[in-house]
């Protein structure tokens, strides 16, 4: 099959190569945008001079509409000037016809004396849900038999992903909604601790996490400060944190050391079985003798921010993830200065692809922060320097700092 805009790509002869490459070309993230725009550039690849697609909203019901639809063209490809405006064939749109009757409608039109231009407008329909039309114009011959299949294939295909694109969206929006409830309703520090949090959802594909932070307070002005990351992403990885944020509660209320907290949550996490392993990172801060008490489960070690904005990464005895049954975990302890700032976080804010993790913490340690400035404002510095906005994976972060006395 030859194709089109002048154009005769090697290997697109046959209606089999360009089914080929419609799977290949089609649907290769869970964007709609860009399977939109895949869709519209392989049709215009192979069957005309321009093609464009246009989306109904995602809330619109699976029945085909019986009014003229809200449309929003989101893709366009070849020459632009075809496609404006949609054309019309009788008294409907032909792209309103195409959702009403759910196949391909063809047609020739008149450009006042020019040469007439031939239209093929496409329901994207898939499981019986309509998810928008495509459009394609092109000079010359009328559509063929074969170019129309052609194009109604590449359609339902696109339709195909959009519909996994919506449905990803819509899971990935419900434990999203989850996570941030959840995450919404941390312990309540002393007021002796100036504390501030961030959660930031990694972009694109991935689903959101068990990242997770939270406070517990403790008898004699002691906080409790906890960041957490059970492992794997979804809905079971969310539920799993929920869970360990309230053994954790439980367990920390007996107001013992931060290791023999994590031994007791890492015994009762294995002895249930069905719970995801966990990283967590315990910082007990005690204020009023300017000491904090630091145990690790696979979790990666807390920077201290001084009040010159230089930071130091924590050494620390790192014991196994939680989950596991090994136990193991030790005590550091280390003075934490009034204008010190605690940050802990999830790897996501540090790791790189391809960098050793040394150096990701090496990175976040050798920043240089605002002295003096509030914790938020610090907070935020440091997502900023480091990009945690654009992460690859999940970002909780939590910067405590003590708060000094009032002076009269």
């Amino acid at each position: 099959m030859a194709g089109r805009g002048g154009e005769d790509p090697e290997g697109m002869r046959t209606p089999f190569a360009a089914m080929e490459d419609a799977v290949e070309s089609i649907g290769t993230t869970l964007d709609e945008r860009t399977t939109c725009t895949e869709l519209a550039e392989f049709v215009r690849r192979h069957f005309c001079d321009a093609a464009a697609v246009d989306l109904l909203p995602a809330d619109v019901p699976a029945t085909r509409p019986t009014t003229a639809p809200d449309l929003t063209r989101v893709a366009m490809a070849g020459s632009t000037d075809l496609l404006t405006p949609w054309p019309s064939h009788g008294a409907r749109p032909l792209s309103v016809r195409a959702l009403d009757e759910g196949h391909p409608i063809t047609a020739s039109l008149d450009l006042s004396g020019l040469v007439p231009r031939r239209v093929m407008t496409v329901p994207l329909l898939a499981h019986g849900r309509l998810y928008g039309v495509l459009l394609a114009v092109r000079h010359g011959p009328t559509f063929t038999d074969a170019e129309t299949s052609g194009t109604h294939y590449a359609a339902r295909l696109a339709a195909v992903h959009l519909g996994h694109s919506r449905q990803h969206n819509a899971v990935r929006s419900t434990i999203l909604d989850l996570q941030r409830a959840l995450l919404a309703e941390p312990g309540r520090p002393h007021p002796n601790l100036d504390l501030a949090t961030r959660y930031l959802p990694a972009g694109g594909s991935t689903l959101v996490g068990g990242d997770w932070f939270e406070t517990v307070r403790l008898h004699f002005g002691r906080t409790l400060l906890v960041v957490g990351d059970v492992m794997g992403h979804g809905l079971d990885a969310a539920v799993d944190m929920n869970a360990y944020r309230s053994m954790l509660r439980y367990v920390a209320s007996t107001d013992l050391p931060p290791h023999r907290v994590l031994s007791r949550l890492d015994a009762a996490v294995a002895e249930n079985g069905s719970r995801r392993p966990a990283t967590c990172l315990l910082v007990q801060v005690d204020p009023a003798r300017g000491a904090a008490a630091l145990a690790a489960a696979g979790h990666l070690p807390p920077v201290v921010f001084a009040g010159d904005g230089t930071g130091e990464l924590v050494q620390l005895p790192v014991g196994p993830p939680l989950g596991t049954g090994v136990g193991g975990y030790e005590l550091t302890t280390r003075a934490l200065a009034a204008d010190d700032t605690l940050l802990m976080f999830t790897d996501g804010l540090v790791e790189r692809r391809g960098e050793d993790i040394d150096e990701s913490l090496a990175r976040l340690a050798g920043l240089r922060l605002m002295p003096g400035a509030p914790v938020d404002v610090m907070l935020d510095d440091v997502l900023v320097k480091l990009d945690a906005r654009h992460a690859e994976d999940d970002v909780a972060v939590l910067a405590a700092r003590i708060r000094r006395r009032q002076t009269t």
